[in-house]
């Protein structure tokens, strides 16, 4: 069957999937609480109770099939260890006190704290200087889609690119990388940046940071359009100069948005994977959590660690979705 057709097929079953279901229950529902005879009063209270939990249950289902059971089923793994012959048995904190003695861990843990503290900020405060500087200019709409392209690359595809930024070759051939072909032009010797120890993590932060300032920038220039002119007019005739009316006025009452921007490339960050995995796969001292977890996952088939170390990263990552989720209420109140 062609792409396209079974492409339209699985649309139209889907479809129809959708409509019988809610067609169907609300029609059981009907069979069962008739709206009629002497009980009708108590039915259709009865069904109304109901009738919302019918419209629900699809997306309860779904969510229970693939997020809360891959939960439980990687807890429990990390509570255990594979048998040879088939099997598992119960080991357990072994797993974590392993992980926990392996010095890759503690390599990939100070990495995700170098890239916490370096790329929400960097990517924010790029975000935020590119929303404010494009409103002022005339051809600010080009300026923010250039900036906002990266957004449009996957993870993989920005990595490639970037590697062939960083791209070295030996001293006296030409340089297909740009970093090296302006080191070369200016007088220096070629270097390969992606083993050089520590800035190596630095070069890898570039990229995120590239993609994610465009998400920043959208978010916060669409925040920005939304104060008040009145307060900035009400600064500028007390003759507040731009840079006070920026960090003093509008940066203020921006602050929630600018939270919201920077949680959520934290969230990123914490569970970063397809950038280190295609420009060093975690060699020369870039390893990071989740390229850990899928080394000891899918490389060394050591299930038991991997699912321990799947587990820290979601222990990192739910505090900071609660603060978002308990924002976002405290806001919508």
């Amino acid at each position: 069957m062609a792409p396209a057709l079974q492409g339209l097929l699985t649309i139209v079953i889907g479809i129809s999937v959708c409509v019988g279901y809610f067609f169907g229950s609300n029609l059981l529902l009907d069979m069962l609480f008739p709206p009629r005879g002497p009980k009708a009063g108590r039915n259709t209270n009865i069904a109304n109770l109901i009738r919302p939990w019918l419209f629900l249950f699809p997306a309860l289902f779904a969510l229970g099939l693939y997020l809360m059971y891959p939960v439980v089923e990687t807890l429990r793994l990390s509570l255990t260890d594979r048998i040879p012959g088939g099997g598992y048995q119960w080991t357990g904190l072994s797993n974590y006190t392993q992980m926990f003695q392996e010095p890759k861990f503690w390599e990939a843990m100070g990495n995700n704290l170098l890239w916490l503290l370096v790329v929400p900020g960097m990517a924010t405060i790029f975000g935020l200087l590119a929303a404010q500087l494009t409103d002022r200019i005339a051809w600010g709409s080009i300026a923010k889609s250039i900036i906002f392209m990266p957004m449009a690359i996957s993870f993989v595809g920005a990595a490639v690119i970037w590697k062939l930024v960083y791209d070295a070759r030996p001293e006296g051939q030409d340089q297909i990388g740009i970093l090296n072909a302006l080191v070369v032009w200016f007088g220096g010797t070629p270097e390969t940046w992606l083993t050089l120890p520590f800035w190596n993590n630095f070069f890898l932060m570039v990229v995120l940071i590239w993609i994610q300032s465009g998400f920043a920038m959208v978010i916060l220039s669409a925040a920005l359009r939304g104060i008040p002119e009145e307060t900035v007019e009400a600064a500028i005739i007390d003759g507040a100069n731009p840079m006070q009316i920026f960090f003093k006025i509008k940066v203020p009452q921006i602050r929630s948005t600018i939270m919201v921007v920077w949680t959520t490339i934290t969230v990123i960050v914490l569970k970063i994977f397809d950038i280190v995995f295609a420009m060093t796969n975690g060699q020369w001292g870039t390893q990071v959590l989740a390229n850990y977890m899928y080394d000891k996952l899918f490389i060394a088939r050591d299930w038991g660690v991997g699912s321990a170390s799947a587990i820290v990263i979601m222990v990192l990552v739910l505090p900071i979705l609660v603060w978002n989720v308990r924002n976002a209420r405290r806001e919508m109140s």
